[in-house]
């Protein structure tokens, strides 16, 4: 088996200081490293006091294609290389999945040297729940596709992050009021980690008002699961088998509420409980 390996390297959102020392190794010793913008990866390099020893190639959308196969030969013939994004993780709306899946299928070692990703960042800032999460990348251009990509996420009771340019902000949060409801919470975080960082947080139709003039900086949206709507008679029914344990109907009630995120409140409850014997 050869020698070679690909490392996947997580670079700073924006602090320098951020960069792993790891990352800092693999920059001064790697044969090829395999850089969305070779510019950005230089200057990361210099501000860490890094002189790479080996190549410094470019790997970005329009060029992956092309450039997997000399990669993927380098690694068999025992080169390390080391895969890396402008910022962040590679592959997480990156470049680099056809290298990764080129390596496999060639059967050649890959390693993960992990840090900063935009994604876990602003997720962790936002406040929202964190124990379910989808990632949807880039919201979509066009105001059509964006506007059935939104209604998709009227659904969706897991918190939601994507992308978005601080150029289309004011457009996207604009159809997502229309999509989801001025009332929805959402996140939007600006310049993560950077100097001007900004988090923002409010309702859907708050963060439209605030975005309307322009917003600058890089951009991650953290937007709130959808919270489900119980069920009214399936609800008496956990009421009644609580009951038939012999805990009284109030207090039944009360704990069939707070094990349904979206109940009604505790009197509606209790009033459906009261119809439901009085018709029985």
């Amino acid at each position: 088996m050869s020698s070679g390996r690909l490392l996947i390297g997580a670079t700073p959102l924006g602090q320098p200081s951020d960069a792993s020392a790891r990352l800092v190794e693999a920059l001064a010793s790697a044969d090829v490293i395999a850089a969305e913008d070779t510019r950005r990866i230089r200057t990361l390099a210099q501000a860490l006091d890094v002189k790479p020893a080996g190549k410094v190639v470019s790997l970005y959308d329009q060029n992956e294609a092309t450039r997997v196969p000399g990669l993927v030969a380098e690694i068999a013939a025992g080169a390390t290389v080391l895969l890396v994004s402008d910022a962040g993780m590679p592959l997480i709306n990156d470049p680099g999945y056809r290298l990764v899946a080129a390596c496999i299928d060639s059967g050649l070692a890959i390693s993960c040297l992990p840090g900063p990703s935009a994604v876990t960042t602003a997720l962790a800032v936002s406040g929202l729940p964190s124990d379910r999460f989808c990632f949807e990348g880039f919201a979509p251009r066009k105001h059509s596709a964006r506007m059935t990509w939104l209604v998709a996420l009227a659904s969706e009771q897991r918190t939601c992050v994507f992308f978005e340019s601080p150029r289309r902000l004011p457009d996207t949060l604009r159809d997502a009021v229309d999509a989801l409801g001025p009332d929805r919470e959402a996140v939007v975080c600006r310049e993560l980690t950077k100097t001007h960082e900004e988090i923002v947080r409010g309702s859907l139709g708050e963060l439209s008002d605030w975005a309307r003039n322009g917003v600058l900086g890089e951009i991650t949206v953290v937007l709130a699961g959808v919270t489900p709507k119980a069920d009214v008679q399936t609800l008496v029914g956990q009421v009644g088998a609580l009951v038939e344990g012999g805990m009284r109907v109030k207090d039944a009630c009360a704990q069939v509420i707070a094990m349904n995120p979206g109940s009604p409140s505790r009197r509606e409850l209790y009033d459906a409980v009261l119809r439901s014997r009085e018709g029985s």
